[in-house]
């Protein structure tokens, strides 16, 4: 069964989605980020994953705050993402109440630090972004592209024993276009191990279902879900 995880994606405190990662084009869902969340919980959902996307811009975690808060209200499974850089970074996510946080930027710039990071919190504690743009991985908040292959990427970490990989295909964010599920199924065939998270696209109930046929083990959906696409009471939660 394909595990469901609502996003949550905060600028200046506020629930918002992005298209296609693209700052100047965000719409604000919500003023209390805390609020949807519990109203998540209400509907069935255990796991939730959390983005700063001010922390995604600024290289540093700008919105702990919130995080804090939809842990302290909530019974939910958070993974964080969004300006991990540092150990200051990653210790305040926890410190925060994040069960899990997503690295993206640094396993790019500073792999050394990603992989002392999965030595000393352990490799369930990360969940390996891998933001795929052009068939590269984008990093800093989607702003700037790096030379590193999706494939060679993945693999580099799954050696370091990395399990758990949030891929999402910029192209497709926010657009309700349908997901990337051929992208998801390549990967997937190159490591049937991996606890791959898709995300990006989804439309509705049978993009989710598509993912499930599709061997996908879990996806993330926001705009979705905001926009009364998905019918809650059709998936298996």
């Amino acid at each position: 069964m394909i595990e469901l995880i609502p996003a949550i994606d905060i600028i200046d405190g506020q629930c918002v989605r992005l298209t296609k990662g693209d700052y100047s084009r965000k719409t604000v869902y919500a003023q209390d980020p805390a609020e949807i969340a519990k109203g998540f919980e209400r509907m069935g959902f255990r796991r939730l994953h959390v983005v700063d996307l001010d922390g995604a811009k600024s290289r540093h975690i700008v919105n702990d705050g919130v995080l804090r808060r939809i842990t302290a209200e909530t019974n939910l499974k958070v993974d964080f993402g969004g300006g991990i850089k540092t150990d200051e970074d990653i210790r305040k996510a926890f410190d925060a109440g994040a069960e899990m946080v997503t690295v993206g930027s640094v396993a790019v710039t500073f792999p050394d630090l990603c992989g002392e990071w999965i030595a000393r919190y352990g490799a369930e504690k990360i969940i390996l972004g891998a933001d795929v743009r052009n068939g590269k991985i984008s990093i800093n908040g989607w702003k700037d592209d790096s030379e590193e292959e999706l494939i060679p990427f993945l693999r580099k970490y799954v050696d370091m024993g990395v399990k758990n990989v949030l891929c999402t295909e910029i192209s497709r964010d926010g657009t309700l276009e349908g997901p990337a599920v051929e992208l998801y199924r390549s990967v997937m065939k190159e490591f049937p191990d991996m606890h791959l998270i898709a995300s990006g696209g989804v439309s509705s109930n049978k993009d989710i279902a598509d993912l499930e046929e599709g061997g996908i083990p879990a996806v993330v959906f926001g705009k979705a879900m905001y926009e009364g696409k998905i019918d809650v009471t059709k998936l298996n939660i």
